[in-house]
């Protein structure tokens, strides 16, 4: 069946803001006129029932076209051909905001370029300049060009992640590193000791059976989302978010399984992570961001030194890249059982 809601044309707007932040939105079809009231009436498609609202059957939806030609492609005939190699030939889509890097050379037509990213992608509203990242929260540093809002909801394995794109990072790069993690856990205590909105959390809390987490975050920004996230995903009964200092508020000797999903600065905090897991033996899933020549060789001992510290040995289960961090750096995550020997 495909689901509409009826609303007067003069309401539509903010109904539809309503049910894009409820994810009841169907954003593969278009909202469309009424056939029986075509001056009066719009039809919104859902994709799902909403309180408060008479459910219809969508007669003849019209669906999104999907993307079939590059950015380059549209522009051709548009702009200067000296220009067309500069545009960018990939960018970021987080819920409706779309995030795109643009060369110098063609900051003049940075708004030809949103313009026609927002056509390309018909769900999109919003598209923001992207100029990196800065700051030990590893901020963005974005500019609105088109749009209204930067703050969206995004959905991925079945979760819903919301977030502000100007304050927030989330990493495509980092998606097969989520789902690994959306399988495990299943019946424990798992602390999450960097869980950021709740990058590893919430697919955790989503898909694997009677896990409970404790999920620490000290910039109040991504808490306040990861909070937000929590209620979204309905796994309030799940996650337990603590705001602060993971040095601080890591439990000792309770965890079946750690998460240390933060890089750069990781290794300071391993301690904290060895020491939360039960001695008679879990899981820890260690982050770092390596130079090539010491690829796994580096985590590895940090964290086999660590655990020797505490009088625990420290089982390498597996380990592998997740993504290039920066020229010569690799971002790995290294997976070691630890447990204090009898």
């Amino acid at each position: 069946m495909n689901k509409a809601i009826l609303i007067p044309k003069e309401k539509v707007e903010t109904v539809r803001c309503y049910l894009s932040e409820k994810n009841l939105l169907d954003r593969t079809r278009k909202i469309k006129r009424s056939k029986k009231y075509p001056d009066k009436y719009l039809e919104i498609p859902v994709n799902d029932d909403v309180d408060g609202y008479k459910i219809i059957e969508q007669d003849e939806p019209e669906y999104y076209k999907p993307v079939t030609s590059s950015l380059k492609e549209k522009l051709s005939g548009y702009i200067p051909k000296a220009e067309l190699q500069y545009l960018p030939t990939g960018w970021q889509v987080l819920g409706d905001v779309i995030i795109v890097r643009i060369p110098e050379e063609l900051e003049h037509r940075k708004k030809t370029i949103a313009y026609t990213l927002l056509e390309m992608y018909p769900k999109c509203r919003s598209v923001v300049e992207d100029f990196g990242i800065e700051g030990q929260f590893r901020r963005p540093k974005r500019k609105l060009i088109i749009g209204n809002e930067t703050e969206t909801i995004h959905k991925e394995n079945q979760c819903y992640f919301k977030l502000d794109v100007a304050d927030i990072m989330y990493s495509k790069g980092n998606l097969d590193e989520r789902q690994r993690m959306s399988k495990l856990g299943e019946d424990e205590l798992v602390v999450d000791m960097f869980s950021g909105i709740g990058y590893f959390s919430i697919p955790m809390a989503v898909h694997s059976k009677r896990t409970k987490l404790i999920s620490i975050e000290i910039n109040p920004i991504s808490f306040k989302y990861l909070q937000e996230n929590i209620n979204l995903n309905r796994v309030d009964d799940t996650v337990i978010p603590v705001c602060g200092d993971c040095s601080l508020y890591t439990p000792e000797n309770t965890a079946d399984r750690v998460l240390m999903g933060y890089v750069r600065t990781t290794h300071y905090y391993l301690k904290y992570g060895i020491k939360a897991l039960k001695e008679s033996g879990g899981m820890l899933h260690y982050h770092e961001t390596v130079p090539e020549n010491r690829l796994y060789e580096r985590p590895v001992s940090r964290i086999k030194n660590v655990a020797s510290e505490f009088g625990k040995t420290a089982q390498i289960c597996g380990h592998h890249t997740i993504k290039k961090y920066s020229p010569g750096v690799y971002h790995v995550v290294v997976d070691a059982y630890v447990y204090k020997p009898k």
